[in-house]
């Protein structure tokens, strides 16, 4: 695959017919309904649905130290890196040469979500079927070892799949090359909020005319390169205890854990699963909403709250009728009060039950908000709500009924999840348990 497919594979014209048929969708499709009909997840904790479902329910966290590299010298060494993870095994061998391990793992996901949705992409009109995802960072792994490469021994020695394997777009090209998908594709980069953007993207999508997306989000940063950018930052936290290094909404606060993975869904309209047979809908996305926080200085408050306030707006509903809350859960002090602040504002003093249970896992940027979907609608499928570890102290507890390390069971019907990415970038979806 050259640079130039990838592109020709997000960018070529769809065919007359298809395009009359968008171009004539009118106003009507404004309310056409989202379903996720398949799932999959490589996630520090698990790799595949059923693996990493059972390790939240049973706390099994994923927080740990480095080894993907020595991390000896560097001020932060804790990371959500995912275990038992063979590419090899697990995707074609030609396509290992060509890809970062962001990608393989991003394939890997798209397969288990394609499979699980029971959907076979050569069967239907290859313009209905697009991709949208999310990433930030790219591949920065693969980015490394190439530049290591041109420094040491010269531009002769540098991968031409460098030309792409690098890009932040390139999860949504390969896994479009791979199951022959030629309908509207994307990606969206708005770190931690863009799981949540690039669903919203997609369901876009599905207004104007597509008919199934494959969306989400998977990241992989844990390369020295990537790493470094991380520290940039200065808001990972410097401990070596995975117990008491992320605790968002506790008083001992300190800093973030990052963490690579995420999750990937199959995102369709409502007549479109039903026509083909779908064999489950795990739940409706039935409201999102983006809001961008005022310049600093403007003594203006985030925007996050309006984010909620929008979504909820969408979805037809009061707080009232939201049964759980899946925060972003920054684990710095002054963001955790922000939306504390903000939660609270829309749903009264522990008005809500919050869980955030990326605390098993670390921050995934643009793969985080996509796995806290997933996880969500795992929830409402099962009825529990999946804990939040680590926090003994939580110090907004007024505010928050936060749903601690044990769980909780609970019958759950709608659920809102919450993402912030750095900069600014705030998202809110809500989503509803099939009936």
């Amino acid at each position: 695959m050259s640079a130039s497919a990838a592109t020709a594979a997000a960018t070529e014209p769809m065919p007359a017919a298809t395009a009359a048929r968008k171009s004539t969708a009118g106003t009507e499709r404004a309310q056409v309904r989202a379903v996720v009909t398949g799932l999959g997840i490589v996630a520090p904790n698990g790799v595949g649905t059923p693996a990493y479902w059972a390790a939240t329910l049973a706390g099994r966290g994923g927080i740990r130290r480095l080894t993907r590299f020595d991390p000896d010298g560097y001020p932060a060494r804790l990371a959500g890196e995912v275990a038992g993870f063979d590419a090899a095994a697990l995707i074609p061998g030609r396509l290992l040469a060509q890809t970062d391990h962001m990608t393989r793992m991003a394939l890997v996901a798209a397969d288990e979500a394609i499979a699980d949705a029971g959907i076979q992409p050569g069967e239907l009109p290859e313009f209905d079927f697009g991709v949208i995802t999310a990433n930030g960072f790219g591949g920065f792994d693969f980015g490394q070892r190439e530049l290591q490469k041109l420094w040491r021994q010269g531009p002769s020695h540098v991968s031409a799949y460098q030309s792409f394997a690098w890009f932040y777009a390139v999860n949504t090209g390969q896994i479009s090359i791979r199951h022959g998908l030629r309908g509207p594709s994307g990606v969206l980069v708005t770190d931690q909020a863009g799981g949540l953007d690039a669903l919203g993207q997609a369901r876009r999508a599905l207004r104007s005319g597509a008919r199934h997306m494959v969306t989400g989000g998977l990241e992989s940063p844990l390369c020295p390169w990537g790493w470094t950018a991380l520290l940039a930052g200065g808001r990972l936290s410097t401990r070596d205890d995975p117990s008491r290094a992320y605790l968002p909404f506790d008083a001992d606060a300190n800093g973030t854990v990052a963490g690579e993975g995420g999750a990937i869904l199959v995102l369709e309209e409502t007549e479109a699963a039903r026509a083909r047979g779908a064999p489950q809908v795990y739940g409706e996305l039935v409201a999102y909403a983006a809001t961008f926080d005022p310049a600093p200085g403007s003594g203006r408050e985030p925007a996050l709250r309006r984010a909620i306030e929008l979504a909820l707006d969408e979805a037809a509903i009061s707080p009232a009728a939201v049964d759980v809350v899946f925060a972003d859960g920054a684990g710095i002090p002054e963001l955790d009060r922000a939306e504390a602040r903000a939660i609270r504002a829309v749903f009264g003093p522990r008005g809500v039950p919050v869980s955030v249970p990326k605390t098993l896992v670390g921050r995934l940027t643009s793969g985080g908000a996509a796995l806290d979907v997933a996880t969500a609608l795992l929830a409402m499928r099962d009825g529990v709500i999946p804990p939040t570890v680590n926090v003994t102290d939580p110090v907004f507890a007024d505010a928050l009924d936060l749903v601690g390390p044990a769980g909780r069971p609970a019958t759950l019907g709608t659920a809102l999840v919450l993402a912030r990415g750095e900069g600014g970038f705030n998202a809110a979806a809500v989503l509803r348990r099939p009936v």
